[in-house]
Parts: C-alpha cells; structure tokens; sequence
C-alpha cells in the first residue's frame, strides 16, 4: 500500500509483428548517421579490453561499425597490454573464480599514461576509421584533453549509472557545459528511464546509452539492486527522443541499446523498440581475433572495492570477428552473422532502413 511499481518487460518478452509486405533483403540498408559519421552497420562495441584493442578497433571500423576503447582500461595503463590480458585468460583458468577479478583490480590500479593512450589511438587513427573512447564521469574532465589531442572523434561518456550532473567531493561535473565546450560529438549513458534521458538529451549529447551493458557478466542487479528490463526501457528513451525533437524543432539524438540482448533477435528487437544502434560486447567476445582470448567482462570488473562484473568465457573460437557480424553462419541460435540477420528480419517484415523499422508492430507474450 502506497507504492507502485511498473510492469516492464525484457526484449524476450517482446515479439515483432510481420507487416503486409516483405522485400529482399538486398534492398535493405542497416546504415546510420551519428553526427558526421556514417556507418554500414548500427554497431557500436561495449568498451571493454575483452573486445577492444586498437587492433580490434581497426577491424571493427573497416566492417563498418564504431569500436571504442576504453580510455581507462589496460591500453592506457600498460606498455604490454597484450601480456596483462593473457595473464587475465591464466588467471581464468586457475580453480580460484576470483582470483581474473582480482587480478583485473590490480592492473587498473596503475596510473593511466597519456603516452600510452596516445599510442594506441594513434593506430585506429592512422587505419584511416572513426576514432572513439570512453570515459567515466568521474575522470571525463582530466581525460579528454588528451583524447582529443591524440584525435579521438568521439568521445563516449559511460558509466553504470549517469545523471546530467555528476556530484563528487569536487568540483562536478556539468555535462551540458562539458559537452558544450567540445567540438566533437559526446555519446554518453547509461540511463534507463525517461526523464533520465531527456535530461541527458538536454545536455546537447549526440546519442544517449540505454542500459548498463547486461550480460552474462555483469552482476549491476545483484550488487546494487538496480536494473530496468531493456525493452521498457529503450521505448521510454525513444519517447524522450520524440519529445525532445518537438522540444528543439528538429535536433534528433540517437538512442544506444547496451545490454540485455543475447543473440540477433534480441538485436532486431532493440531496433524495433526504437534503438538506433546496438552496443555488443558479450556477442563479440568469442571471435577469434577478440583480445580477451574468449573472455568477457565489462569496466566495471576493476572498481577497486565493488566489482559488479566477473570474467566469464570458454575460450576463443574459431570464428572472425567479420564471420560473427555477416556470417555465413551454420549456428541456428542467433551467435553468428547477426547483421545478416537484422537485415533478413528487416526484410521480412517489409522495411527498407532502420528509421522505418523503428514503426513495425510490436506484440508482449502474455
């Protein structure tokens, strides 16, 4: 008595209505627009060392999506990134389910080195793709000079949790002030309710992140008890999208599902609910060109005193990165050529490109 609580629902409880009309789905186009940036495929990857290493980065770009490093991560903290992430995949194998966290704890202690980050930037730059970081709220204002002098095009500002001002025992950080001060565009998140995002959306950010980056990893919801179902959540921050756009005459900022989503279905129905672009991480984990060696984990793994991620894979497959984004695949569960399989779900119920997809009917299981 005296509270209420929403009825939400999760993208496995959603199902997309065919339409009157399909199509081949060669005539379909997965193509998006943030800012002045195009991309083939509406993929932005999770920021976590598991998937993204300025090699990765690179690979990603060429296919067609956007990678982002994480600007806090072992790439900024470790000359031999590469030798700390195999000493993660020991540590995952050991008989000690801690001991990868643990270990992850302490490689994140070490300061980050803008040499270093500037380095690894340096590659994505010169490969000729987009270049992007993530960065924390609390350290947005200390890091991105930086980023921006080694040229990131950009920046992404996450954090499991975000507000457009965000209060520490210093000076706060003032999101639409911060944003407006940058010449470049801002994606920041994650939020999971309306005014959230509109507030977020008022700061002037190019694109607003939905959810936490849900996975098999994360443990957000057994550690602080907070979590909203992706497909609730992705209708209300369309809603404050739509509203904004009527707000401002005519400024549309994107919308960003991260989390909650398990194979290419689950992709196709963020879409529909109103995304304009995925962020994968845990999808991408197993590809044999993915950095962790078939682990995953998010960011969050290495808070020094609240962890709310664990390291979790079986190994690398044998899989490319490219053959797990367009196939071809012999997987019937929806692991492999999930962009061929948004555009086949695009196809079949009659839609020419993601902004149309976004009006297919949409169903709730009872």
């Amino acid at each position: 008595m005296g509270r209420e609580a929403r009825r939400s629902y999760d993208l496995g409880q959603v199902e997309i209505v065919p339409s009157r009309r399909t199509r081949s789905s060669q005539e379909v186009s997965t193509a998006w627009q943030l800012d002045a940036y195009r991309f083939e495929i509406p993929l932005i990857t999770h920021p976590t060392d598991a998937v993204v290493s300025p090699a990765s980065a690179v690979t990603v770009g060429k296919l067609g999506g956007l990678a982002v490093l994480n600007a806090e991560g072992l790439w900024a903290r470790h000359a031999d990134a590469d030798g700390a992430l195999a000493r993660v995949v020991e540590a995952a194998e050991s008989d000690d389910p801690a001991a990868a966290v643990r270990l992850l704890q302490e490689l994140h202690a070490a300061p980050i080195q803008p040499t270093l980050l500037a380095e690894a930037l340096r590659t994505v730059r010169e490969a000729g793709v987009t270049v992007a970081a993530r960065v924390s709220p609390q350290r947005a204002r200390e890091l991105t000079p930086d980023l921006l002098a080694a040229g990131v095009e950009i920046l992404v500002v996450q954090g499991t949790i975000i507000s457009a001002e965000h209060v520490s025992g210093g000076e706060p950080l003032n999101l639409k002030e911060f944003i407006a001060s940058l010449d470049v565009p801002v994606v920041a998140g994650g939020v999971g309710d309306y005014r959230t995002a509109m507030h977020l959306m008022r700061t002037g950010a190019a694109g607003v992140i939905v959810g936490y980056g849900e996975s098999s990893a994360t443990t957000t919801d057994e550690v602080l008890g907070i979590g909203v179902p992706m497909a609730t959540a992705i209708v209300d921050a369309a809603a404050a999208r739509r509203d904004y756009l009527d707000e401002t005459g005519g400024r549309y900022v994107h919308v960003i599902a991260d989390g909650g989503m398990t194979g290419s279905g689950d992709l196709a129905k963020a879409i529909a609910c109103g995304a304009d672009a995925v962020m994968l991480g845990e999808q991408l984990a197993d590809a044999a060109d993915s950095p962790g060696g078939g682990l995953y984990w998010t960011s969050s793994v290495a808070h020094p005193s609240l962890p709310r991620s664990e390291v979790t894979g079986f190994g690398p497959g044998e899989r490319s990165l490219e053959e797990v984004l367009f196939g071809p695949s012999s997987s019937p569960y929806g692991t492999v050529n999930l962009f061929g399989a948004l555009r086949r779900a695009m196809a079949k119920t009659g839609y020419s490109d993601l902004k149309e997809f976004q009006r297919v009917g949409l169903t709730v299981r009872g």
